[in-house]
């Protein structure tokens, strides 16, 4: 059982940066991909980014290539999204997801609701 808590969402003009934060409880965190996704008012849940259980293999959606890095602190129970150059349309609410078993790519391509484990949500708004 892996509970998630994301944190670090906020307000920030476009061009901004933020960084979020997903903390983790339970010893097997270590072993789950760990994924980045965003739903904005009236869309489908989206796929952001994803980081391997190792911290060794990446995938990121093409809207967020180059401006979003993933990252994971195995220690600390904690992944990471910094977000650079950000911009109106990454408005939303950014879920952090983990699952184990699977490539970072596999949680790239398959359906978002496939997750095992969910936090709560932390709330990005990027004015123009």
């Amino acid at each position: 059982q892996v509970q998630l808590v994301e944190s670090g969402g906020g307000l920030v003009q476009a061009g901004g940066s933020l960084r979020l934060s997903c903390a983790a409880s339970g010893h097997t965190f270590s072993t789950y991909t760990v994924g980045w996704f965003r739903q904005a008012p009236g869309k489908d849940r989206e796929f952001v980014a994803a980081i391997s259980w190792t911290g060794g293999s990446f995938h990121y959606a093409d809207s967020v290539k180059g401006r979003f890095t993933i990252s994971r602190d195995n220690a600390k129970n904690t992944a990471y999204l910094q977000m650079n150059d950000l911009k109106p349309e990454d408005t939303a609410v950014y879920y952090c997801a983990a699952t184990p078993g699977v490539t970072a790519m596999h949680m790239a391509v398959t359906n978002p609701h496939d997750n095992d484990y969910w936090g709560q949500g932390t709330q990005v708004t990027v004015s123009s």
